[in-house]
């Protein structure tokens, strides 16, 4: 195998995080920041690359990084490396509420395309890379939709969702999708952005204007809570606000 072997256990139920175990010499890589603990023994440091061509060059390492801070991710990843003797461990968590899903990417053909701030972590010898959505419209009006993280090797990755995760496989069908709901999906689904209904639908049924289509076969992963939509619950003027205040004919009657 080119990608370190690594064993693993998710931990939680609402807020999970993974733990790791390492062997003497094995390396796993992760976001920056995503570290809850770590046994002695287990050396960190911050670098450009994901470490998967070790023959990569500066430059080589610095386009990799840069492309990074296109999906707004860190622009440098940690490597956790087991210097010590004996098994050790060292953990990792999502930063919000949510699930962790471990891929085998050996099994899933090698490839994985994710939602552009859905990884987490991975065994050494994953290449992260970036990829555009062929289809225009993902990128003027399905926002989250045109830039992707792709996830290729033969090892073990994990990738995060908010909320529930909702597994679909798909065999020759089509699925429409709230844009910010897609977490993941293998290759050979086709990923684009239509526009949803009629205008009356577009401007009074609150499901937004545009969804994304999934077509064709192979397994696609859902999330019940993207992050934004937590966000804009919460935020002041967000749609809880008015829940909260007993609606316009409490409002009416209080006047």
């Amino acid at each position: 195998m080119q990608s370190h072997e690594i064993d693993y256990k998710i931990i939680g139920h609402d807020v999970q995080l993974v733990e790791v175990e390492l062997d003497p010499g094995e390396t796993v890589i992760a976001e920056a920041g995503a570290m809850l603990y770590m046994e002695d023994g287990i050396s960190f440091e911050a670098k450009l690359g994901d470490g998967s061509n070790p023959r990569a060059g500066f430059f080589d390492k610095v386009l990799s990084a840069g492309s990074r801070l296109i999906t707004g991710e860190s622009l440098f990843l940690t490597h956790f490396a087991n210097q010590g003797w004996g098994k050790k461990h060292v953990a990792f968590s999502a930063p919000y509420p949510g699930t962790i899903i471990p891929m085998d990417l050996a099994r899933m053909g090698g490839r994985i395309i994710v939602q552009k701030d859905a990884f987490l972590c991975a065994a050494l010898g994953t290449k992260i890379s970036i990829t555009f959505n062929k289809r225009l419209g993902a990128g003027f009006f399905g926002g989250e939709g045109f830039i992707m993280q792709q996830l290729q090797g033969d090892g073990k990755a994990f990738i995060h969702a908010g909320g529930t995760v909702i597994e679909r496989h798909l065999n020759n069908e089509v699925l429409r999708v709230d844009t910010g709901c897609i977490v993941a999906y293998e290759p050979g689904i086709d990923f684009s952005i239509e526009q949803a209904g009629g205008l009356r639908s577009m401007v009074f049924g609150g499901e937004g204007i545009f969804l994304a289509t999934l077509r064709g076969t192979g397994k696609v992963w859902l999330q019940s809570m993207p992050i934004r939509k937590l966000i804009a619950e919460l935020s002041p003027r967000g749609g809880n606000q008015r829940k909260e205040s007993g609606g316009l004919l409490n409002q009416f009657l209080q006047d």
